[in-house]
């Protein structure tokens, strides 16, 4: 298969311009380009990076490249059902995270070969006549107007080229141009150690998953991927440089802790990176937005600085196509940063908390977390609040384009955690530690407790994505019947029946999706419906069992599958004229 053409663009050119050919960026321009906006991406390197970076993907990233359209091509690259193992020094395992659950519609943790999905996504915008990429262009400068942004680029060979579009995002990694020329502040911290990563080819280990060896001498991570590519991390210890390191008589040396015999391991790369934490103060100035790395960067340990990043792009994609296409002012826009900042810092708490429980600074610190972590691995709720990710904070956006107010009770349960994580940015392994040690019974109190009582409202939360069928006999998850689309879903009833003239209207402008889900049995003899009404049945039971713990039978669910409102079926219009106003969007055309 070609590349996508990479056309000489025009002056006055694109609705959107990204900056960066990573996998935001191009997961955007993807989303964007379905969504019928002119985008064009410009990227400084000559191609698309084709070494491995991240190597865990989740599900919610899994379902945004289901919406672009892309999922089929990627299974092929990607191992379900990835878990995760902590060991001690002496190879107990004292927390094993398995999750089984596909609420979402995929598995929650994946393994996969980065290159070779930013390759499925760089290729599918060939599906696009109005999307160019433009490799080896490299942002020299910008400036912003009330009605757009020009940027130059500037080629390897120093021509310069000037471009105009209505919106830019920058996605141009952690060391953003863009970033730096608004001087929005990039608050964190930088841990003082390194790590050196090594992959090879045809796997000398074999084993599935992922394990986190801590052991205070060297912590070292064995990562198994998909084609027989292994993953070895090892921390750089004080003194070492990566030039020792990468001489093969010390190369070998860390080798032969995890392989029996490093002379025979088939190399691909070794590289030394360091953890960075940080975050933007802001992620939009005027017409220009920060997504991906350039918005923030987080250690590696729980795989989220790749998810959080395709988080973004789902945010923010449908925002811009609603604004490029007039149906949403600019005001919009302001939801990404209220919705998406506050979810990315979370993320970096639980990735910095992660890694100081796997490589603490000290062997006495080593040797608590080690006593704690195997008395609340006994606990079977801890246990499984564990294996299950429950730990992992998903988004939940409490500002936004959510409806909080329509009396469905939409306080959040707080984590089991909440108050161990310092939200200044800064999680000392030292705080946690401590309060297990003094208080082990105690916080096993604490996070029994909050397994029992944990429960919310699901707005401003992701929708499920069961298997669903029609009755002409067609069967898939939920999304692929919806598209990149607003979707008003009913259990058991017409969701446009209550709805008036000028509510229907709003929702149909929108090009949104109404669907009536029934148990999968009365697809046989279903009651009438307005026209253009969707009829599924209910294959695995899952929606029943969701409209079960609510209050109320229709859920309105935004383009990248989060609940904006729930209502009954004669509050829809009420709803609609709300939901309108959050969106920034006129009722009426």
């Amino acid at each position: 298969m070609n590349a996508p053409q990479e056309n000489q663009a025009s002056q006055d050119d694109a609705d959107v311009l990204i900056i960066g050919a990573g996998p935001v960026g191009l997961t955007l321009a993807n989303t964007l380009g379905l969504a019928g906006v002119r985008v064009i991406v410009a990227e400084k390197l000559p191609q698309i990076i084709d070494y491995p970076r991240a190597i865990g993907i989740d599900d919610e990233s899994l379902r945004t490249l289901q919406a672009a359209g892309l999922s089929d091509q990627v299974q092929a690259h990607i191992t379900p059902h990835h878990w995760m193992r902590f060991y001690t020094a002496s190879g107990q395992c004292f927390a094993s995270i398995e999750p089984r659950t596909d609420e979402y519609g995929w598995s929650r943790r994946n393994a996969f070969i980065q290159p070779q999905v930013d390759d499925i996504l760089y290729r599918g915008l060939q599906r696009f006549e109005q999307v160019q990429v433009l490799l080896g262009q490299e942002l020299h400068g910008f400036t912003q107007d009330d009605a757009g942004v020009t940027a130059t680029l500037r080629s390897s060979e120093g021509v310069e080229r000037t471009l105009r579009a209505k919106y830019l995002v920058a996605s141009d990694g952690g060391n953003s141009l863009v970033r730096r020329t608004l001087n929005v502040p990039f608050e964190g911290r930088t841990k003082p150690n390194q790590w050196i990563v090594v992959d090879v080819r045809n796997d000398p280990l074999g084993t599935p998953h992922i394990d986190m060896h801590c052991d205070p001498e060297r912590p070292y991570v064995s990562a198994a991927l998909p084609h027989g590519i292994r993953r070895f991390e090892f921390m750089v210890m004080p003194g070492e440089t990566e030039e020792q390191l990468s001489k093969p008589e010390n190369l070998a040396q860390l080798m032969r802790k995890v392989v029996a015999d490093p002379d025979k391991v088939d190399y691909i790369r070794k590289r030394v990176y360091t953890h960075n934490a940080r975050l933007a103060a802001q992620f939009r100035v005027g017409r220009v937005l920060l997504a991906g790395d350039a918005a923030h960067i987080m250690p590696v340990w729980q795989g989220q600085g790749y998810n959080s990043g395709m988080r973004d792009a789902s945010n923010l994609a449908w925002k811009l196509a609603m604004v490029i296409r007039g149906e949403a002012s600019s005001g919009l826009l302001d939801s990404y940063e209220q919705e998406r900042r506050d979810h990315a810092r979370s993320m970096i708490h639980l990735s910095e908390v992660a890694g100081d429980i796997f490589a603490p600074e000290s062997h006495t610190a080593a040797k608590v977390r080690d006593t704690v972590m195997l008395a609340l691995n006994a606990v079977p709720p801890v246990k499984q609040y564990f294996a299950e990710m429950r730990f992992k904070p998903m988004p939940r956006y409490e500002q936004g384009v959510v409806l909080h107010h329509t009396g469905t009770g939409n306080q959040g349960a707080r984590t089991p955690f909440a108050g161990l994580l310092d939200r200044s940015g800064n999680t000392p392994l030292s705080r946690l530690l401590g309060l297990m040690a003094e208080k082990k019974e105690s916080l096993v109190g604490r996070l029994v407790h909050g397994l029992e009582t944990a429960a919310s409202s699901p707005v401003g939360r992701m929708f499920i994505q069961p298997r669903v069928a029609t009755a002409n006999g067609h069967s898939g998850l939920l999304d692929d019947f919806v598209g990149l689309n607003f979707c008003i879903l009913a259990w058991g009833t017409d969701p446009s029946y209550g709805m008036d003239e000028e509510a229907l209207n709003f929702w149909q402008r929108l090009g949104a999706r109404f669907i009536r889900a029934m148990p999968s049995g009365q697809l046989l003899h279903p009651t009438p419906t307005r026209d253009g009404v969707l009829t599924v049945g209910d294959e695995q039971g899952r929606l029943k069992d969701w409209f079960s713990a609510q209050g109320k039978s229709v859920v309105f669910v935004r383009p990248d599958r989060f609940v904006a409102a729930l209502a009954s079926p004669q509050e829809v219009s009420t709803v609609t004229r709300q939901m309108a106003r959050v969106l920034h969007s006129p009722l009426e055309a």
